[in-house]
């Protein structure tokens, strides 16, 4: 008995061993999968799916402005018009002590902090492609430093009025 254990030990050890070393030589991926489907009768969406995760507005010497932020949308209601208006109302570009007014257009229209009518009833029940555009107000002289904004811009589905 002790003979087979003398031998076993060995091998469990070997086998353990070999183990070890085919899992050093292991590769994993982790995959993180998102479907987005959006609905037949409403839905308002960017085409470019990153837009809005990390927008730039570039300082342009010569001019001295900030280059827009501009981002194109798919947008659909089959039994209405579209509405927007920006979450809050329009923010402004941040630096913790100054601040850069922000426009905002969708669909070529101002939008505020109230909901607006931005597509009509015609133009969005087959479907189309709009823009938001964000445009900076030219910074003011010796303003410098990095800026900030955050905004929620909403869309939504206005109900077709039926006589």
């Amino acid at each position: 008995m002790l003979k087979q254990l003398a031998i076993a030990t060995p091998l469990a050890m070997l086998t353990l061993g070999a183990s070890v070393a085919f899992a050093a030589e292991e590769s994993r991926t982790a995959i993180n999968i998102v479907a987005d489907i959006p609905s037949k009768v409403f839905h308002a969406q960017p085409v470019d799916p990153n837009f809005g995760k990390n927008e730039e507005m570039r300082y342009i010497i010569g001019s001295g402005t900030l280059s827009a932020v501009r981002g194109t949308y798919d947008i659909q209601h089959t039994q209405g018009s579209v509405g927007a208006y920006v979450e809050g109302g329009p923010q402004p570009l941040f630096n913790g002590a100054n601040t850069i007014a922000l426009a905002y257009t969708f669909n070529g229209k101002t939008l505020t902090g109230a909901s607006q009518e931005v597509v009509g009833d015609t133009e969005s029940n087959g479907g189309m492609r709009a823009d938001l555009v964000i445009t900076a107000a030219k910074p003011a002289e010796g303003q410098s430093g990095l800026y900030t904004a955050a905004p929620v811009v909403m869309f939504d589905a206005i109900p077709r009025v039926t006589p």
